[in-house]
């Protein structure tokens, strides 16, 4: 469990030396579907005062808290952002009342057959009866929400007639990451790393390469990092989890398409006893989506 923090790539992890991401793709896992859903919405009863409500991230904000009781208070907060705003007085109305918190991402209102929320489509294969589609992926739980810790949804929220919940079932088939972990070993064990402080500044430029779809190769990689032997462990770990993705099958969920061509997922959410992680392949998604922050 963890505070609301953003979620990482596995290959960043090992930037820092964090050898627990090398335990991470062997260990007993459970994955979820990555939906490519916005806005991220909030909602459930705040435990310091027994009331319902909604929100964005906003509500885990340090300053300026945005959480919203009543239709008053989320005009108040998000009415600066027309589509934010109807979404979530749709939210308050619509979401089933909840003594848990959670976090899901909005795909869309009821009505139509094919959603783009952000940079996927999702076609349902016929029009959607509820008033509202939500992805949850996430739960909170804590004394308050400023202090809540949150841990992957392992439970089925019921949808209600009101409210369509879309959490595909996932089936990941057996890998052998034997051989690929003992070559990243061998690497990690010559490896100079970065401090925390280097890793955040290396993190950005690596990024703009992604978003400009330039390659990141390993002489590329080197003169980021500093260190060769870093640069084939971040590398390989690309390859690592790229090979465990594929081995990845997700099962009643919506038929999802990238640029009109039919996929998988945008990616998916990996949790175990050593942390949780995305997977995603960051050159056909990552790229898209840092050039279509929709809310941003």
């Amino acid at each position: 469990m963890t505070k609301n923090l953003h979620l990482e790539h596995p290959e960043d992890q090992i930037l820092t030396g964090d050898a627990s991401v090398l335990e991470w793709f062997t260990a007993l896992s459970q994955v979820s579907v990555k939906m490519d859903g916005s806005p991220a919405i909030v909602w459930g009863t705040n435990p310091e005062n027994g009331k319902f409500f909604v929100g964005t991230k906003s509500v885990f904000n340090k300053v300026k808290i945005k959480i919203a009781y009543t239709a008053d208070d989320v005009v108040t907060y998000y009415g600066h952002n027309d589509e934010v705003c109807d979404i979530l007085l749709a939210c308050l109305d619509f979401l089933p009342r909840t003594s848990g918190i959670f976090q899901g991402d909005f795909i869309g209102f009821g009505g139509e057959s094919a959603y783009k929320p952000n940079t996927i489509i999702y076609d349902f294969g016929e029009n959607v009866q509820a008033q509202l589609i939500v992805a949850p992926h996430t739960v909170y739980t804590g004394d308050t929400i400023k202090g809540a810790t949150a841990s992957p949804l392992l439970d089925i929220l019921e949808s209600t007639d009101d409210v369509l919940f879309v959490q595909p079932t996932v089936d990941s088939l057996p890998t052998n990451e034997s051989q690929t972990l003992n070559e990243i070993y061998e690497n990690y064990s010559n490896a100079t790393f970065l401090t925390d402080k280097q890793a955040k500044e290396v993190k950005p430029i690596i990024n703009s390469f992604i978003r400009e779809n330039k390659a990141l190769t390993q002489d590329t990689l080197t003169l980021i990092l500093g260190d060769e032997f870093l640069a084939s462990l971040y590398l390989e770990i690309i390859s690592l989890k790229d090979a465990m993705m594929e081995n990845i099958i997700v099962y009643d969920g919506p038929t999802a398409f990238a640029d009109g061509e039919p996929i998988v997922a945008e990616g998916f959410v990996r949790s175990n006893k050593y942390g949780t992680l995305k997977l995603i392949d960051r050159y056909q998604f990552s790229r898209i989506n840092f050039n279509n922050r929709k809310f941003a």
